[in-house]
């Protein structure tokens, strides 16, 4: 279902990006940082309308981003990519994967909650428009 991206990707992430976060998207230098990151692993969907990123810092996994192009979502890319995303964080010794979800993101927090994550804290206007943050926790040892 997904594979690791390479540079060849960075466009289209880069597209994905701009098709779901707007003005908040990362630009494609960005995307190349990612991809090329020591401590970074970036998925994309085999058709590359979906990838997801994460950075790994010791027993630690960040979730930084999983996006789905508009008119290929509900098609269970974004939890393939997560469960894949959470496997390779365990590969690589992660003990727990932290990420932060914009708290009126109601589909998202619904995937996140239903692979086991837990909302561990609220960070109050984190997000333009005064939108607050629910940091969610997942303990990788005891999940699945």
């Amino acid at each position: 279902m997904s594979r690791r991206a390479t540079l060849d990707d960075i466009d289209a992430i880069a597209a994905i990006e701009t098709a779901c976060f707007g003005s908040s998207a990362w630009s494609a230098s960005l995307v190349a940082d990612e991809v090329r990151g020591e401590r970074h692993v970036v998925l994309v969907a085999d058709d590359v309308v979906a990838y997801g990123a994460i950075s790994v810092a010791g027993d630690v996994a960040d979730l930084d981003r999983i996006a789905v192009l508009p008119g290929s979502r509900g098609q269970g890319l974004a939890a393939g990519l997560l469960v894949d995303l959470v496997d390779l964080a365990r590969d690589l010794d992660a003990e727990r994967m932290l990420l932060e979800v914009a708290a009126d993101n109601v589909p998202a927090i619904g995937l996140y909650e239903a692979h086991g994550f837990d909302t561990i804290a609220t960070r109050r206007g984190y997000y333009a428009g005064g939108v607050d943050a629910l940091v969610m926790q997942l303990d990788i040892q005891e999940w699945r």
